[in-house]
């Protein structure tokens, strides 16, 4: 057995190295402030892809020649690279306009509201917040809006549309940040006669910064008048993908309120059968732990949020209507102890996910070894 005695020095050398590294990392920290400053002055966005891209590239093969494992050295740049977005993000932006925009957010003081307006107005525009309680001062600001995000609730999005959208003036462009895009869109573009595009930032409030964060773009009328708001969420850092209204919302019918349906099966068994989460995890895999985790999470947040999620409309429950009698004819196999037709579903799953099941089997492989890693 090896005394401590005999590791003491090559202790105290990694104990100097680990201090260099603390010592170059906040040499770095203050090379991106500069960074900065100069991104703000010549209007650039805080996230460039392409630019990311390239230096991971660049470091793995970096990390190749001193003998060094090529993913650890990405995880390592990535994690660098994630705090200096973070540390960018919690000063000014640089602004998309020549001139400041004036933007209301109705519902401004709920969670996304508050969120973006913050952004707002570390970008230089003037951010404006209309709530239940402070309506009556929307006649004043209404001559200065050149852009209304409605950000309320599902259930009454429609409701507040029809509300606001004969107040504004035509040149104002009217959007939201629903996660339906169909009904919210044929709403104001009934409503209003000027400028309308519909939005949905695939994230939630609770997210420390924008950058590589996800913002959809649904065209209504006269769209193009709202490319500056494309552009600023782009200097946020975000990536855009531009959607028709009807696919956007066939997809998210599966990817919310089908999951958060699940979501909510999967918890309500656990309750039912005294399955306690802080238990199962002295027992949980990681793969277990993660989906553990994933379920977890949403039963730490508003239930009427995810109730509005998940009935938002007929289309979306007739989905679930559909997954239960889906689920009745695989439950006969476990009435008839049938593994061989569960093979043949299995199988035929695997031939539908096609290359995207090894895609998978490797990004979840990673968070997995991470989230282990980190809290195991």
């Amino acid at each position: 057995m090896v005394d401590k005695k005999e590791l003491k020095e090559e202790r105290i050398k990694i104990d100097q190295i680990d201090n260099q590294i603390l010592d170059l990392l906040q040499q770095r920290k203050e090379v991106v402030q500069d960074v900065l400053k100069r991104k703000v002055e010549k209007q650039l966005p805080v996230f460039v892809a392409r630019r990311e891209h390239e230096k991971t590239d660049a470091f793995r093969e970096k990390a190749k020649s001193r003998g060094l494992d090529p993913d650890w050295a990405e995880d390592f740049l990535r994690m660098i690279m994630a705090a200096s977005r973070a540390a960018q993000s919690a000063d000014t932006f640089p602004r998309s306009t020549s001139e400041p925009k004036h933007i209301l957010y109705v519902g401004g003081e709920g969670g996304m509201g508050a969120l973006y307006r913050k952004f707002t107005e570390s970008s230089g525009h003037i951010a404006y917040s209309i709530d239940k309680g402070n309506w009556y001062e929307l006649e004043e600001m209404i001559p200065k809006l050149d852009l209304v995000i409605v950000t309320v609730p599902i259930h009454v999005t429609t409701d507040v549309i029809k509300r606001i959208a004969p107040k504004l003036r035509p040149e104002t462009i009217l959007a939201d940040f629903t996660s339906n895009k169909s009904e919210p869109l044929k709403a104001m573009l009934e409503e209003h006669d000027g400028p309308v595009v519909s939005l949905h930032p695939m994230h939630g409030p609770d997210v420390p910064n924008l950058s590589k964060q996800l913002m959809v773009f649904c065209a209504g009328r006269d769209s193009e008048k709202a490319d500056w708001f494309k552009n600023q969420c782009e200097l946020w850092g975000m990536r855009i993908i531009e959607a028709n209204p009807e696919k956007h919302d066939h997809v998210m019918h599966l990817v919310q309120g089908l999951r958060h349906f699940v979501a909510l099966l999967h918890g309500s068994f656990m309750k039912e059968y005294d399955l306690n989460p802080a238990e199962m995890l002295e027992y949980s895999s990681p793969i277990y732990r993660a989906e553990l985790m994933m379920t977890g999470r949403i039963f730490a947040q508003d239930a009427e949020l995810y109730a509005d999620i998940v009935f938002s409309n007929k289309e979306r429950r007739d989905l679930l209507l559909s997954f239960f009698n889906h689920q009745k004819k695989l439950m006969e196999m476990v009435e008839k102890d049938d593994k061989k037709g569960f093979v043949r579903e299995f199988e035929s799953v695997t031939d539908f996910f096609g290359s995207f099941a090894s895609q998978a089997l490797k990004e979840s492989g990673y968070l997995i070894n991470r989230l282990a890693d980190r809290f195991s």
